[in-house]
């Protein structure tokens, strides 16, 4: 059903005077504080565990392919709470809060950008595994460092230009009156539920991108693990099998942690939409993922294990070293 005061865009309504007001959780005004801390605290961890990480991959000289996209994977995931949760916690500061029309737009399309390529790196990781596990002997020559920089740069173009056109197709609807998203942040089920249409047109552009973002990519991941499962299966050795299997191990939590949230939010129909439900769900992939990949990564990553820990010995040795030189110059100082 179309919204009732449907209103078109006009010279007297320009897309820079058009706001949103994020309601957020306007309804839990008992918890605000609390679940201001709590957001905090989340987000504060969450932006230390993904930038340890970061800084711990950046700083090896060598890095093996796996570890460059858990490098670009924990900087996406960097970007991507800093896009959704320091407006939310501005929502849970005021009683709500407002952002232009060009801020809206430019956030749901950083979201989704940031999202679809860390899809496409998922698809890129995947076939990091079966590389490693079905073709050991021409890993090195396959996995280049040229050719894993090549695909995270085409990870990321190839989401930005889908997000671009999301974005637009969404944004040159019309819109009802009333302005007011039942979220913390423009999503797009949320915006789309505010649009002024009828039948299923509009919601083409978000089913073409579900299929280039969500199905086409997840599809690649299940055919990479049809064929490690079959390589896997042809090992005789129980040992070896599992050492094998233990790799792929954190690949798929991640992809299955991403790709479950993503396809319960975005492949359904506008009908179904339920603000209450949407909410919880988007808190799940918007704090809580991001909260639990890097333990994932620490927990189940050897390699990630190492990197970390030859850092923080790093910092120990540098610690000592500056202790003793400062003790060395305050015994001078006496003398």
């Amino acid at each position: 059903m179309p919204c009732e005061g449907c209103m078109e865009r006009d010279n007297k309504s320009t897309d820079a005077t058009i706001e949103f007001l994020l309601l957020g959780f306007s309804e839990l005004l008992c918890l605000r504080v609390l679940l201001f801390l709590i957001f905090l605290v989340v987000h504060l961890v969450t932006l230390a565990g993904n930038l340890m990480i970061f800084m711990a991959v950046v700083m090896q000289t060598c890095r093996p392919p796996m570890l460059s996209f858990l490098c670009l994977l924990s900087a996406i995931e960097l970007c991507y709470t800093l896009v959704i949760v320091p407006k939310t916690l501005l929502g849970l500061m005021v009683d709500g809060s407002t952002i232009s029309f060009i801020g809206c737009a430019a956030q749901m399309h950083f979201f989704v950008a940031l999202g679809g390529a860390e899809c496409f790196l998922l698809v890129a990781m995947s076939y990091d595994r079966y590389v490693a596990i079905c073709q050991p002997l021409h890993y090195m020559a396959l996995m280049s460092e040229g050719f894993c920089l090549r695909l995270a740069v085409a990870c990321c173009l190839g989401s930005f230009a889908i997000a671009l056109g999301l974005t637009v197709a969404v944004f040159r609807l019309p819109f009802c009156r009333s302005h007011r998203i039942n979220h913390f942040f423009c999503d797009v089920p949320a915006v789309l539920h505010l649009t002024c249409t009828q039948g299923y047109s509009p919601e083409l552009p978000l089913l073409a991108a579900c299929v280039l973002l969500l199905l086409f990519p997840f599809l690649l991941i299940l055919t990479s693990y049809v064929c490690i499962a079959s390589a896997l299966l042809r090992i005789t050795s129980s040992m070896g099998r599992g050492k094998a299997f233990s790799t792929c191990i954190t690949h798929l939590a991640i992809t299955l942690l991403h790709y479950g949230c993503a396809t319960f939010m975005y492949i359904r129909p506008k009908s179904s939409y339920s603000p209450a439900r949407d909410k919880m769900v988007s808190l799940v992939y918007t704090n809580i993922t991001p909260l639990l990949y890097p333990l994932i990564y620490s927990l189940r990553n050897k390699e990630i294990k190492r990197v970390l820990r030859k850092m923080f010995r790093r910092k120990k040795i540098a610690q000592l070293n500056s202790d003793s030189i400062r003790a060395v110059i305050c015994v001078c100082g006496k003398f």
